[in-house]
């Protein structure tokens, strides 16, 4: 019962392996990009601890629970219950804060109802998603939405025209039909012609029987203005319509602090309550360490249960660096990293042990030193009693492992087997590309490029930034550092866009894409991978495409169903008649090469570049290959892709263009070290062909090869926003201040 034995895994491009992770230890998984590291796991051990613990709830809480399947695998032994945490932001709607993830709320809550004066009730009324608590006017949002007149009609067109610009609304629509059918307009009349008591019928008349419809008019039908119309439907805080219409919303609706509650979320009853002169909105607006001082300093006799708890979770916060953080921020504000840390808080206090904790790379968007916060939690959950499994590229949390899997050789079907399987010591003699990163002594960039002219940045204030001015060199490589928090961003994608528009900000958001993109439809090359199969088999090209004759009847081409779970995210899983392949069954009885458009999707980009010899597809395929992306396949959806992956793919749009200012933030984010001087080549090619390029990073190997470095700091929230240092990194190597300068300096000497 000492370890737990996994016995020929299969999953994916798992070649029928087998082995023995120890228990009660930190086991780091290492390997490239699509070695296989999430199959074994993710996919592997984490599906079937959790497929298994589904299995004991009862047919109700099961059927409502993500499904999972079996694992391809032949047996698993000794297995623990298992914990998950992965990358997903936590984003959660307006009314979740960092206060309520972090279970922090609910004690502070308590707190009031006690401690508070006057009393104004029991705990429940200090939350703002409480009838009793919450501020009438914007329900507990903290903000109001109101309708941009403006944005939704346009007045040059009648509404027989498409004057309301909503769904919904245009004609045809069915609630356009409440307005051309109600008898109150010419409904040929342009609106800015229509007069005074016409326009505010239009707009804000309230629920009523119009005396005289046209004969189009239902019996039941009531009248009712279009702003109250759209409220009611859209923005009220139980209106089941918000959901599908977020980005129709967005064009017209604009979003201000509640002028009732100030953005405090609670009526004047529950603020009027306070605890030496604070109320709890205001201790929410604290920064973690501010409200902890001001925790620990209330007198604790008759109430030193509470305060203790709160004072141990604040602490928890502020030890995995997020001090700088308030209850009140809202988690769909939150980074990557920052939402993996706040996860990780909520188990520092359970007193479950013999647990089995799975991390998905958490040293992702992270300082080296924000790195260590991160090392002694894992440590400390270890120490409790529990077996932690990482998946991992960062070199400093792969030092922490008691135990060492790595995964290869390559991607893709060239991975999927073990290649070293040890302590750390020995992984640096191993002969996979993990053991030659670590067997390569590092260097850093000696002959730095010369600056063509600086971009300047004065005053700069935005959010904690304390009126800093700082010069870009122009025709470089810099790399701006800092702790997460310390205004990296604000400075680079903030502000410095406000001085030079021009700049094009190449970021890890989300594609403007739908659930049916993918790599082939990002490369402009699905119409000649259909083409290529209906010359093939002297049949149409629609066969072949998933949006078109050749979609799954059940899935209509997107290869999972949804299930709708109304108060939860609703979960996805692959479509039983198309297996996920989004094409009908009867589509794959043709073949390009002796491969159906199913088997086509599943191929890698290094397989596919000797698939497809054709010069078209090898020019796209060279690229992704060149910034270490040779791992996806043709068909993974654009919207399964991490914020590193979407950055380095949006990236090949980018070569062959000068004279630029190229943003980027993070672009290592998800690299395996080996390949980082791809990406270092990449990125210095871009430079040669005269681009500005300003990279936001922590990657020690990337900071090493910069030609100037731009350092934020010296700590995080309140305590950053200044500038710490600028200069060459031979400069920065003998700066006694900057935490960059340290963490650089262990890394060269290692």
């Amino acid at each position: 019962m000492s370890s737990i034995n996994i016995i020929h895994a299969r999953q994916n491009n798992l070649k029928n392996i087998s082995l023995e992770i120890p228990k009660k230890s930190i086991t780091v998984f290492t390997g490239v990009s699509g070695s296989g590291k999430s199959s074994l796991v993710f996919e592997t051990i984490g599906a079937e601890a959790q497929r298994q613990i589904n299995e004991t709830q009862n047919s109700f809480i099961r059927n409502r629970l993500q499904h999972y399947g079996i694992a391809d695998v032949d047996q698993i032994e000794n297995l623990n219950v298992p914990v998950i945490i992965n990358q997903k932001r936590l984003g959660g709607n307006a009314r979740s804060t960092v206060g309520t993830a972090t279970d922090v709320y609910a004690p502070l809550r308590l707190l009031f109802s006690r401690m508070g004066e006057p009393f104004v009730g029991y705990s429940n009324v200090f939350s703002f998603n409480n009838p009793q608590g919450m501020c009438p006017q914007c329900e507990g949002l903290g903000f109001v939405q109101t309708i941009n007149i403006d944005a939704l009609f346009d007045k040059e067109r009648s509404l027989n025209e498409g004057a309301i610009l909503f769904p919904t609304f245009q004609p045809g629509g069915w609630r356009w039909t409440r307005y051309v059918h109600a008898g109150y307009f010419d409904n040929d009349k342009k609106l800015k012609d229509y007069t005074k008591d016409e326009w505010n019928t239009l707009l804000y008349a309230s629920e009523h029987k119009p005396p005289h419809p046209d004969k189009n008019w239902g019996k039941t039908v009531k009248y009712e203005g279009v702003i109250p119309r759209i409220e009611q439907a859209f923005l009220r805080k139980d209106a089941k319509e918000y959901k599908t219409r977020k980005n129709a919303l967005k064009q017209v609706v604009t979003t201000q602090t509640c002028p009732s509650c100030k953005g405090q979320r609670l009526n004047d009853k529950v603020l009027s309550c306070k605890i030496e002169g604070k109320n709890i909105a205001d201790c929410t607006a604290l920064a973690i360490d501010e409200l902890l001082s001001f925790i620990d300093g209330l007198p604790s006799e008759p109430y030193a249960v509470i305060l203790q708890e709160i004072s141990k979770k604040l602490q928890n916060i502020r030890d995995i660096g997020l001090q700088y953080l308030t209850l009140d921020r809202r988690t769909d504000t939150l980074s990557g990293g920052e939402s993996q840390r706040i996860k990780m808080v909520k188990y520092l206090g359970s007193s479950l042990v013999d647990l089995l904790y799975i991390f998905d790379e958490p040293s992702i968007g992270l300082h080296p030193k924000d790195v260590q916060h991160i090392a002694s939690i894992i440590h400390r959950i270890k120490d409790k009693g529990n077996t932690v499994l990482i998946v991992e590229h960062d070199p400093d949390l792969i030092k922490i492992a008691d135990w060492v899997v790595d995964m290869g050789p390559g991607s893709g079907r060239n991975g999927g087997e073990i290649i070293y399987q040890g302590s750390f010591s020995g992984l640096k003699q191993s002969q996979g590309k993990t053991g030659g990163y670590f067997a390569q002594h590092p260097s850093f960039n000696k002959n730095p490029r010369s600056a063509r002219g600086y971009l300047e940045v004065k005053n700069a204030v935005k959010n904690n930034l304390k009126n800093i001015s700082v010069r870009i060199p122009e025709g470089v490589f810099t790399v701006v550092t800092g702790v997460a928090g310390s205004g990296k961003s604000t400075l680079i994608h903030g502000v410095l866009p406000n001085f030079y528009p021009q700049a094009t900000i190449i970021d890890q958001s989300a594609f403007v894409s739908s659930v049916r993109s993918n790599v082939l439809t990002y490369l402009h090359l699905s119409d000649t991978v259909r083409k290529l199969f209906a010359e093939a088999n002297e049949v149409s090209e629609k066969l072949f495409s998933r949006n078109s004759e050749g979609a799954c009847k059940n899935c209509k081409g997107l290869g999972v169903e949804k299930l709708d779970l109304a108060f939860i995210d609703d979960i996805e899983q692959p479509c039983e008649v198309c297996d996920g392949s989004g094409y009908d069954p009867s589509v794959l009885q043709y073949t390009y090469h002796k491969l159906t458009i199913a088997d086509i999707m599943k191929l890698t980009i290094t397989e596919a570049i000797s698939f497809f010899p054709e010069v078209l597809f090898s020019r796209a395929f060279d690229l992704l290959i060149q910034l270490g992306l040779e791992y996806l396949t043709l068909g993974q959806r654009l919207d399964t892709f991490s914020g590193g992956e979407r950055q380095r793919l949006k990236l090949t749009k980018e070569l062959g263009g000068s004279g630029h200012i190229l943003i980027l933030d993070e672009p290592s984010t998800g690299l395996h070290p080996s390949d980082t001087q791809k990406l270092l080549t990449f990125l210095n090619r871009l430079v040669d062909q005269h681009n500005t390029l300003i990279v936001i990073e922590h990657n020690l190997d990337i900071i090493a090869q910069a030609d100037w470095i731009i350092d934020i700091g010296p700590g995080a929230g309140k305590y950053g926003g200044e500038i710490v240092f600028e200069g060459t990194v031979q400069e920065l190597l003998k700066n006694k201040t900057a935490a960059t300068a340290r963490y650089l300096s262990q890394y060269l000497t290692v």
